[in-house]
């Protein structure tokens, strides 16, 4: 159940925004916008409760400019596709299957093409549909990916698949991390940028 909390943006006007704090295997804590509007604060294991709001606060500038960008993109995204719930659920599974056959394409050509970069370690590839995620990496090496991906432009895709690949590597977003993925997509700050301005039209609905 995601809990409630007040922040002030730049102008001090105060506003309110629900979250959920996610733990796990990390050093560093992070928030993610999710489309919906609401946060996701990943903590470290043994992160606390009091940590999160601290952390919220001191970033709150940034999340009320954030919120602000979302809603303007929401003004401005497309009039609903007017789809049943059947026709929209028939179209997913559509393209989870595509999902399916195409991105263990394009992780086998990264990883084949760049095996002095990438460790061979893939152990497995699964297609999901994830809230908040658009793929993940699990220390056991199985790579995950939200099928929502077949709706982007295939040079995303490629990022997400890239990025989860180097995770392989470097189980982290340390400047290692990200020297890997910038060598094999040079222009992968464009291609992210892309992702957080227009993931959430990635949609059926």
């Amino acid at each position: 159940m995601k809990k409630i909390i007040q922040l002030t943006d730049k102008n001090n006007i105060p506003f309110t925004v629900p979250y959920e704090v996610v733990r796990s295997r990390r050093k560093t804590c992070a928030i993610v916008l999710n489309g919906d509007g609401t946060l996701t604060v990943r903590l470290p294991l043994h992160g606390t409760e009091t940590e999160a709001v601290k952390f919220m606060q001191d970033k709150q500038y940034w999340i009320g400019s954030k919120l602000s960008e979302l809603q303007k993109r929401k003004q401005q995204q497309p009039a609903s596709s007017g789809l049943t719930p059947e026709q929209a659920l028939a179209l997913e599974k559509r393209y989870r299957a595509a999902a399916k056959a195409y991105i263990p394409q394009r992780v086998a050509y990264y990883a084949e093409t760049y095996c002095h970069i990438l460790p061979p370690a893939v152990s497995s590839i699964a297609i999901r549909s994830q809230k908040t995620r658009w793929g993940s990496c699990s220390s056991r090496g199985t790579l995950s990916f939200n099928w929502r991906l077949m709706l982007a432009p295939p040079a995303i895709l490629d990022y997400v698949v890239v990025h989860e690949l180097c995770h392989l590597r470097h189980m982290n977003h340390s400047k290692d991390f990200w020297a890997c993925v910038e060598t094999i997509l040079p222009d992968y700050k464009e291609r992210r940028k892309w992702l957080n301005e227009h993931g959430h039209e990635l949609t059926l609905s």
